[in-house]
């Protein structure tokens, strides 16, 4: 075994490995960009390298400065996790000329498997079913037409090269396909620098079943499979294992298939073969074909260990450093159902917008594995994915686990950016999942009511309220009643763009009585927590002037200070700043340009409302450090006046 290994990755995935790796007694080194400096992979590691700027460019896709780092540290062997470098064969190729081992598959397996084209011809010889279609390398308009006509309408135009829904397009007749083929054309050249497309049959009712396979170089397993066919525009947002409905014929062929596909390129590691699947008449060992191999660990690889109890990445270790298949096929069981959700920073109401700022609370429940590779104070970067973390269940049955994730997802605590927990949650709770009937166009079908922005109810506002006053902590137990009269003040909070006015009456420190619109709430704190009408508090974090409350998925609200309203007014402010975490809608103010008091210099957008940013006095613009598009977090300077003259 490898007595010290280099993960050339970042976040989750290599949080992920370093747990194993620690766990069978291997040293890890982390690498990190100039964003990096203080992720949460840099902390966990024995030792930790310095490769370059942010941008993915400048260091994780790097090869030359990984390596270099890796020789540095006295790595004997390098994990590249998933994403950036993972399947690039030149890297494998450097990283063995370095002297190092790739955790991870050879150079010509990546490059068997790497055009979908290729791939799909290996894979007919190697006897795998494949989907019916054009895999040639005439890219005339003509005689792409004319295959589509040969295939039949419907059909999908897919990049050879292609990933993502990148460079994928979907023909329904043919008056419509010249159009189509331009603009796939035109987006996989963009993408990938490949303009090659090869044309499939599109499956009426498809889902997306994958088969997790491990090979030792010369023999291969499976690990059964995946349905991944919960999908928003051919990205995958919760996966499961195994598939519901699958019988136990088609998973026999399924596995052989792609344990076929897996030796017929000599594989060696994790990877995972993924074939679409015609559901419109149940799941039957006729109707699978193959799409891709990804020559890689996978996302969604927790399920298959949930599932069969093995450690995948334990494994990928073991291989690596020269031991055979860590099992025989027929060793290998399925044991219950499990589900994982990708959490993600993202604004869902403005169709899936990445979002960044500053997590100020970060919290999963006990009955989740949630594998995450951010930590509460951590930025959301916008330089990488804005993956938060990823939420695993598991349970005896798939209703048993949905059940879980269900709740899972709604103890999920998350706070300082928005998010999709809420899309999650929806889905989790859909009568058609639930049912298990799945496929790839469900989240586009019911897309209405699966984005619902939750609202606030009387006793989710008190609580805000009660936050934002400070009240909630400190209660002595030994905390009574006034004498006199209660102590009465307002407060005001923004959520949802309206602002909302709450009258607190103070009985003492535990007892307070709101009143939020026509309706009267009673906070009691009682037995060591609060009580509103009778009910447990949920969590609250406090952060600044935002206030979130852990309730329907994380309700936000800004507290109004009165005097900070004053103050931006009136006061003598150099640095016009960001008051909450938002998008910058315009900019109207230039360098050198003379403002004078109440002038609009910005509008930031944030909780779906415009906020206009004035001078606080009259003066001449210093600098503008923003423009339109920026994501900002509470807190950023935006527009510096000039300093006063004394």
């Amino acid at each position: 075994m490898f007595e010290r290994i280099l993960i050339a990755n970042r976040g989750e995935i290599a949080c992920r490995i370093m747990r194993t790796a620690r766990a069978m007694g291997v040293e890890v080194v982390a690498v990190y960009s100039d964003a990096d400096r203080d992720a949460a992979h840099v902390a966990l590691a024995d030792r930790a390298v310095w490769i370059g700027g942010a941008a993915p460019a400048e260091s994780y896709l790097r090869g030359e400065a990984l390596i270099a780092a890796a020789l540095e540290a006295g790595a004997e062997a390098i994990h590249p996790g998933y994403g950036f470098l993972s399947e690039n064969p030149d890297f494998v190729e450097a990283v063995a000329a370095a002297g190092l081992v790739f955790i991870g598959p050879s150079a010509r397996a990546i490059r068997a498997m790497g055009l979908k084209d290729a791939a799909k011809v290996l894979m007919e010889q190697a006897g795998v079913p494949v989907v019916p279609g054009y895999h040639g390398a005439n890219q005339d308009p003509e005689h792409l037409a004319g295959a589509a006509e040969a295939i039949g309408y419907p059909v999908l135009i897919k990049a050879v090269a292609g990933g993502g829904g990148k460079g994928m397009r979907l023909v329904e007749q043919p008056e419509h396909f010249a159009d189509a083929l331009e603009s796939a054309q035109g987006e996989a050249r963009t993408a990938f620098g490949n303009a090659a497309v090869l044309i499939e049959k599109y499956i009426q009712k498809p889902r997306h079943i994958e088969v997790q396979v491990f090979g030792d170089g010369s023999r291969a397993v499976h690990l059964f499979e995946r349905d991944c066919s919960l999908q928003r525009r051919h990205q995958k947002v919760i996966e499961e294992a195994p598939a519901p409905g699958m019988t136990e014929a088609m998973r026999a062929a399924m596995g052989q298939a792609a344990v076929r596909a897996a030796e017929a390129i000599g594989y060696s590691g994790a990877g995972t073969v993924e074939f679409i699947v015609d559901g419109s008449d149940g799941l039957r060992a006729d109707r699978f074909w193959f799409m891709e191999m990804n020559t890689r660990l996978q996302v969604e690889h927790p399920v298959t260990e949930a599932i069969t109890g093995v450690d995948l990445v334990e494994w990928q270790l073991r291989v690596a450093a020269g031991e055979g298949l860590p099992a025989q096929q027929e060793e290998l069981t399925i044991n219950g159902h499990a589900f994982e959700a990708r959490l993600y920073a993202e604004d869902v109401p403005k169709g899936f917008l990445p979002a960044t700022g500053r997590l100020s609370h970060l919290e999963f429940p006990a009955l989740a594995r949630a594998d995450s590779g951010v930590r509460a104070g951590d930025e959301i970067s916008p330089w990488y994915d804005p993956m938060i973390a990823k939420v695993i269940t598991h349970g005896p049955t798939r209703a048993v686990a949905l059940r879980r994730l269900s709740a899972a997802l709604e103890g999920t605590e998350v706070a300082g950016t928005v998010t999709n927990l809420g899309f999650l949650g929806a889905l989790a709770r859909h009568a058609g999942f639930a049912g298990g009937q799945v496929d790839t166009g469900l989240i586009a079908r019911d897309i209405e009511t699966l984005v619902v922005v939750p609202e606030a109810g009387p006793q989710h506002v008190a609580l805000a309220a009660l936050a934002g006053l400070g009240l909630l902590e400190g209660v002595p137990s030994d905390a009574g009643f006034v004498l006199w009269a209660p102590l009465e003040r307002e407060v005001r909070l923004i959520h949802g763009g309206a602002e909302i006015v709450v009258r607190v009456a103070t009985q003492g420190a535990a007892a307070h009585d709101l009143q939020v619109a026509d309706v009267r709430v009673e906070a009691r704190h009682v037995g060591g927590s609060w009580r509103l009408d009778g009910q447990p508090a949920p969590a609250v974090a406090v952060d600044g002037h935002r206030i979130t409350v852990f309730a329907r998925y994380g309700l936000v609200f800004d507290l109004v200070d009165p005097l900070a309203r004053e103050g931006a007014a009136g006061g003598d402010a150099t640095l016009i700043e960001a008051p909450m975490p938002g998008l910058v809608k315009a900019v109207y103010a230039t360098p050198g340009q003379a403002v004078v008091k109440g002038d609009r210099l910005a509008v930031l957008e944030a909780m779906k409302m415009e906020h206009s940013l004035l001078a606080a006095r009259d003066g001449v613009v210093a600098e503008v450090l923003v423009a339109p598009g920026d994501q900002v977090s509470a807190g950023a300077a935006l527009v510096r006046l000039e300093e006063e003259a004394a």
